[in-house]
């Protein structure tokens, strides 16, 4: 059976483990109606894309 031979230090364990968090999600303004939206995605307040309307919402009013 494989054992460790030494200990391994708190130092090179968490070294290991830096990439392991989780990461913050980049949100940018639509350029339309100013919701935060998720990049290169249609906007889903208004359905622009790239200044055009993709999608056509319909309006709650």
């Amino acid at each position: 059976m494989a054992v460790p031979k030494k200990k391994i230090s708190k130092s090179r364990r968490n070294h290991r483990r830096s990439h392991d968090s989780l990461k913050s999600s980049a949100a940018i303004e639509c350029p339309n109606c100013g919701e935060l939206k998720l990049p290169h995605h249609i906007c889903s307040a208004c359905g622009y894309y790239d200044d055009r309307e993709v999608v056509q919402m319909e309006s709650l009013a």
